[in-house]
């Protein structure tokens, strides 16, 4: 069985896109997946062995510093797109008057901060949820599921729905001989292909 490992917690972007990167490959039932706390810790469990994959999101902080253990054996073996969870802009009914803004730096761009007052960073976006939960935040960018399961506490402020994101898997084994490794068929070269053939009957 292939084990792989992601950032956690239970209900994560990360975990929904892992389960979702098994299936495409034919692997549910097949590969494990393994929640850590941070990358830190998923990189060393493939370092050590107690893990064969790392799925991480491209745009998330410690991304750069996951590329960079190349030097110590693990390699990016496969990139790949997924939407995300649907977001929004989560406020606490209880609040009657709810100052600033939380958010995980990434997704910063998807808003106007400013519209909502000082932001607020959080390390993840499951952080900013569980800060919704137990009161430390009154107003956060999270996921949109959180006012679906306690409609009755939590109000959609700003529907941002869900994002495209790019995504790394990383391994012990390095796939690139040197060059290029890129997909010749797919739907970027389609497209490419597409607007070219455009262009020449111009």
């Amino acid at each position: 069985m292939l084990d792989f490992v992601t950032l956690g917690p239970q209900g994560s972007n990360h975990q929904l896109v892992t389960e979702r990167y098994l299936r495409f490959h034919g692997l549910q039932g097949q590969g494990s997946i393994d929640l850590v706390e941070d990358f830190e810790e998923a990189a060393e469990r493939v370092l050590d062995r107690r893990c064969d994959f790392l799925v991480q999101c491209a745009v998330h902080p410690a991304t750069m510093a996951t590329v960079a253990r190349y030097r110590e054996g693990l390699y990016v073996v496969d990139t790949f797109i997924s939407p995300s969870r649907d977001l929004a802009v989560i406020r606490d009914r209880r609040v009657a008057q709810p100052r600033g803004l939380a958010l995980m730096a990434p997704t910063e761009g998807y808003v106007r901060p400013g519209r909502w007052g000082e932001v607020t960073h959080m390390p993840t976006v499951m952080a900013v949820a569980d800060g919704l939960r137990d009161g430390r935040v009154s107003r956060g960018l999270t996921y949109a599921f959180l006012a679906d399961e306690e409609p009755w506490r939590f109000v959609v402020d700003e529907f941002i729905g869900s994002v495209d994101d790019a995504w790394i898997v990383y391994g012990r084994e390095r796939v690139s001989d040197g060059s290029i490794v890129a997909w010749p068929r797919s739907p970027a070269a389609t497209m490419y292909r597409r607007l070219q053939a455009a262009e020449d009957r111009r």
